[in-house]
Parts: C-alpha cells; structure tokens; sequence
C-alpha cells in the first residue's frame, strides 16, 4: 500500500506522511498512548509517566495534538490551576493504529 502511495503521488500528499507528522517526536505517540491508558490526566501526572522531559516540550507537545485535534484540554476555573487532558474523538480513532504498532513491537522484539 506504502508503494502505491510513493509511485501515485508525492509522498508528502500521502495520507502516510500526514499521520506520521501528526504523531511524529520522541514524546507525542508516548502521551496518546498515556491519554488511551489513563483517560483523563492531568500535566503533572503526564511528566511523571513521560519522565525525562522538560515542562516547555511537554507544553508544546500538548498544544501540537491539540490543535491537531487529537486531544482535548479542559481548564477549570479555580486556584490553583487545574487542566486536565484527555483524547478526542479523532485521537480515539488513532488509538488502533498504535495498538498495532504494539502488538508489531512485541511480536518482533529481538
């Protein structure tokens, strides 16, 4: 399928390289797959599962998936501060092609 994509089309109209960009990064796939586990999360539980990463990449990674429509970020009106994440419907629908990418990994660890 990958190949009819390459030889019918340049690659980056192929809906291959559009999810790839979506998912793409060290930590975006790692925060879907929390999201899918874990269902509604906070940033603070989200730094604590991802570990070694930054608060600025970990904000930015989350404003990326959702502006691409992949979660959704609920603020809540109080002090402190409280956010919450959780995936969309869309992000959902992508939660089959990770499980995939799983299942692959597993099969063919060395």
């Amino acid at each position: 399928m990958i190949k009819n994509y390459i030889e019918n089309a340049n690659f980056e109209d192929t809906g291959f390289c559009y999810t790839l960009s979506l998912i793409s990064g060290k930590h975006k796939m790692v925060i879907l797959y929390c999201l899918m586990e874990y269902e509604v999360v906070r940033f603070n539980e989200l730094k604590r599962y991802l570990k070694n990463i930054s608060d600025k990449t970990l904000s930015l990674n989350l404003k990326e998936l959702e502006a691409d429509g992949l979660i959704v970020r609920k603020e809540y009106a109080q002090i402190p501060p409280k956010v919450e994440y959780r995936l969309s419907e869309r992000g959902e629908s992508l939660m089959a092609v990770l499980d995939q990418l799983c299942i692959w990994g597993e099969e063919h660890r060395a």
